[in-house]
């Protein structure tokens, strides 16, 4: 049976006061060296440990934020995470990361968690409009900041990269490589972060005279969702397939690369020119290196936890700040290089 050992016993066994054993665990400069020993080893004989989430609460400041990902499977919300958390852990705060899974319920639920451990603010990239969810914690005092989302209301603040200039960047390297036949590939449309994506595509092709591009909806944003966009494309009869795709996220593109390229013997980009969006890790390493639209993961999570950090810290006369960043095109093999199909032999 394990004792709850208290402040109380600490004393006690120590012949102190309730006062002087908080003065060692807080401003142990306040107590005498002789004072601070005997209540040290009273603290190891009893195997006492300090309960920091009560202080916390009684202090009304937590050390701890909350952060929820739409996706922890893919690698640019866990670049995400490590930027956000690098900041915090150099502020002494830690993270608490939750993965919605693109799941409404899911990421309600953690919004209720967070909000009764009471953390210093909350990150999140949402599934969709969760505007009256987070007036409900700033008034409970806890500022939260969107990221990876661009807000259009002014009174939250958020930290994204200008997703239609992104999606526009795509179609057009696209368009510039003499492909008529593009489609937009990515779900669900309720993500606002595919809308604006899609939206860009759309004015690309509008600027250049083109017709907007067919639209494949996928139900998520994984490889094998992916997987199974290429396989709805190569039932398609030849003469309608798209000679380009623009797919919403680089896991979405891998996964129709695989496709492509070992289920339908496609040639990328001989036939099927690709490019995806977010630059990840694995994107230059595919068997066909992959064209994105970067957007930084890490440095995003770290501007968004530096500025929830300072609504925290400012309180409610906080100017709520939208900060956006611009995407970098990233071109390689899928869209502009030689399949390695297409090499033959000297003779």
């Amino acid at each position: 049976m394990v004792m709850n050992v208290g402040v109380k016993d600490v004393a006690q066994l120590a012949g102190v006061s309730v006062g002087t054993v908080s003065n060692v665990l807080n401003h142990p400069d306040r107590v005498t060296p002789a004072t601070r020993e005997r209540v040290q080893t009273a603290i190891e004989k009893l195997g006492f440990v300090r309960n920091a989430a009560a202080s916390q609460l009684r202090a009304g400041l937590s050390r701890s934020v909350g952060l929820i990902v739409l996706n922890a499977s893919n690698p640019f919300f866990t670049e995400l995470a490590r930027g956000a958390e690098d900041h915090a852990a150099s502020k002494n705060i830690s993270v608490l990361v939750g993965n919605s899974g693109e799941d409404a319920q899911r990421e309600a639920d953690y919004l209720d968690l967070f909000e009764e451990q009471r953390v210093r603010g909350v990150l999140i990239s949402p599934v969709g409009d969760v505007s009256a969810r987070l007036s409900r914690l700033r008034s409970r005092g806890i500022p939260t900041v969107l990221v990876d989302r661009q807000t259009y209301r002014e009174d939250f603040s958020s930290v994204s990269v200008d997703d239609v200039e992104g999606g526009r960047l795509a179609a057009a390297h696209l368009v510039s490589l003499g492909r008529r036949r593009i489609m937009f590939a990515g779900g669900p449309l309720s993500l606002r972060q595919v809308r604006d994506r899609l939206d860009g595509a759309r004015a690309a092709l509008r600027d250049a005279g083109r017709p907007v591009p067919d639209v494949l909806e996928t139900g998520a944003m994984t490889t094998a969702a992916g997987r199974e966009a290429a396989d709805a494309i190569l039932r398609l009869p030849a003469e309608e397939r798209p000679d380009a795709i623009f797919a919403a996220n680089d896991l979405l593109a891998l996964g129709m690369m695989q496709g492509l390229l070992f289920r339908g013997s496609s040639r990328v980009p001989g036939d099927i020119a690709l490019i995806g969006y977010d630059d990840i890790d694995f994107a230059a390493s595919a068997a066909v290196p992959l064209s994105s639209v970067r957007q930084n993961a890490a440095a995003l999570g770290r501007a968004a936890m530096e500025l929830l950090l300072t609504e925290a810290s400012a309180g409610p006369g906080f100017e709520p700040q939208q900060l956006i960043t611009e995407p970098e095109l990233v071109v390689r093999a899928s869209t502009a290089g030689r399949d390695p199909r297409d090499e033959r032999p000297a003779v």
